[in-house]
């Protein structure tokens, strides 16, 4: 009973874990991973790590998780360090063992997810690690995918082979970043949205504009994109500015739609008791009707926070100087360099995550007294 490698020892409680051990006998039916002469010791080392992550349910949750985390992602990296250099030759074995390997992380996630730490930075440490987990293994598959079926490079580099890519051309994604995000992105976000606000409370206090503007913003957020921005290079020249008047265009719309329905939000009774306290229409929209429509305010912000720099690549597509990353990333796919275009799209991604995460934490911080707030 005592015997770690003992069957009692490595019978899991989970079904993912009843999963993982049929996985386990399979690939060891349909030994070898790969064609070629096998690495032995790495094979047995990730059957090892297996092993121990699926008899982690046998141990306390705090040891179990750090029995599965280990297990799980060390079997997946020895795999990968057995591909390489083997590119195109696993066998059915190496997808059973790398299937095995990732619901054993999906356990360990499970179990991480149950956990009601009691410290606050410890919670905080638990939303990163999950999510982080996840968006990990969607790039282990990817890596042992495209390395095991040998998928053409030109087709879909592996994540390593981006992240090579990354590290060597610094300069040239910082330049890019520079051009689009710091001088389009966020010039065009600001206006727009600010213009968009600004709107709205003109709409709410017009009706003339409200009847006539809110259509015609329905219709213009329906125009294509890839339609306006050769117009607004035209007219605003190759440079930055134009790239900053397509984003102005896709943010203005939705945040005065958002404002408007925001601005409905409040309920007639708080109306009425603001007009029992003869309050005037601009006490009562910075007292009540701008708290309750900032949950608005704010889903307009985060929707624009992509809107804006999906605009101002699409925008340089089609005239920009020698920098920006969408020159670049129509440029790179014309040459064949597929790679860079992959980097520009993960610092695309990471920019746009980073953008939407500030604009969420702020939200936080600003409307804590919400209900989805304080119950998140």
């Amino acid at each position: 009973m005592t015997d770690l490698l003992s069957l009692s020892s490595i019978t899991p409680r989970s079904w993912q874990g009843y999963a993982a051990l049929a996985l386990f006998a399979g690939a060891i039916l349909l030994w070898p991973l790969v064609e070629a002469t096998p690495g032995y010791g790495i094979a047995a080392a990730a059957l090892i790590f297996l092993l121990l992550a699926i008899a982690a349910d046998n141990f306390p949750p705090a040891i179990g998780v750090v029995l599965l985390f280990l297990g799980a992602h060390g079997a997946a990296w020895l795999l990968l360090a057995g591909i390489t250099g083997n590119e195109g030759t696993a066998r059915a074995s190496f997808y059973l063992l790398l299937a095995a390997a990732w619901l054993l992380a999906w356990r360990c996630v499970t179990v991480l997810s149950a956990l009601r730490p009691a410290s606050r930075w410890a919670a905080t440490a638990l939303r990163l690690i999950i999510p982080a987990i996840f968006g990990a293994w969607i790039l282990i598959i990817w890596e042992a995918v495209t390395r095991g079926a040998g998928i053409p490079f030109i087709l879909l580099p592996p994540p390593s082979a981006i992240g090579v890519r990354i590290a060597n051309s610094l300069p040239v994604l910082a330049a890019d970043v520079r051009q689009t995000i710091f001088k389009a992105v966020i010039f065009g976000y600001i206006v727009g949205s600010g213009a968009g606000f600004l709107a709205a409370i003109a709409a709410d206090r017009v009706p003339f504009l409200r009847r006539g503007l809110l259509p015609i913003g329905n219709m213009v957020s329906a125009l294509p994109i890839i339609g306006v921005a050769p117009i607004m290079v035209m007219w605003f020249g190759f440079d930055w500015q134009s790239k900053a008047a397509v984003v102005i265009i896709m943010t203005f719309f939705p945040m005065l739609v958002n404002t408007v329905a925001g601005l409905a939000a409040s309920g007639h009774m708080e109306r009425d008791l603001m007009r029992t306290y003869a309050s005037s229409y601009w006490q009562t929209l910075f007292k009540l009707r701008l708290p309750a429509a900032a949950p608005f305010i704010f889903n307009a912000l985060k929707i624009n926070s992509t809107l804006a720099l999906i605009g101002a690549i699409v925008a340089e597509f089609f005239g920009t100087p020698v920098v920006g990353m969408g020159f670049r990333i129509s440029t790179e796919v014309g040459r064949m360099n597929i790679d860079m275009v992959w980097a520009e799209i993960a610092v695309a991604a990471l920019a746009g995550s980073v953008f939407y995460g500030v604009v969420a934490l702020f939200e936080r911080a600003v409307t804590f007294w919400h209900p989805s707030v304080r119950g998140g």
